[in-house]
C-alpha cells in the first residue's frame, strides 16, 4: 500500500487523488536548481539585516528549511546581541 505525502492516510497504488484529504499523489512543488544547504552567507545577511531574516525565515520556512534555519539564527543571533548590549549600556549608565 501507498500512503499519502500530505496526511498520511493509506491509499490504493492506482489512485491519483487521496480519498481522505483531496491532495495529488504527485508533487506540483517547483524543484529548485539549488540545494538547500543552509549557508554561511544567508546566516550572515539574517545578523545583519534581522528584519530581513525573520521574513526569509517565514517564507522559507517550508520550502528551504535549512536556509530558513540559517537565515534565522543569524537574525536570532543580532537580535540578542544587540538587547544584550543596550542592557549592559543601561547598567553603565545607572554606576555613574
Amino acid at each position: 500500500m501507498n500512503y499519502c505525502t500530505n496526511c498520511g492516510k493509506e491509499m490504493d497504488p492506482a489512485a491519483d487523488v487521496c480519498l481522505n484529504c483531496g491532495k495529488s499523489r504527485f508533487s506540483l512543488r517547483s524543484t529548485s536548481s539549488q540545494p538547500d544547504t543552509g549557508g554561511f552567507g544567508w546566516g550572515l545577511l539574517g545578523f545583519c539585516i534581522p528584519v530581513a531574516g525573520l521574513i526569509l525565515y517565514l517564507v522559507w520556512l517550508n520550502e528551504r528549511p535549512m536556509t530558513a534555519k540559517a537565515v534565522g539564527t543569524g537574525a536570532l543571533t543580532s537580535v540578542i546581541l544587540i538587547m544584550l548590549f543596550y542592557f549592559f549600556l543601561f547598567i553603565v549608565a545607572l554606576s555613574f
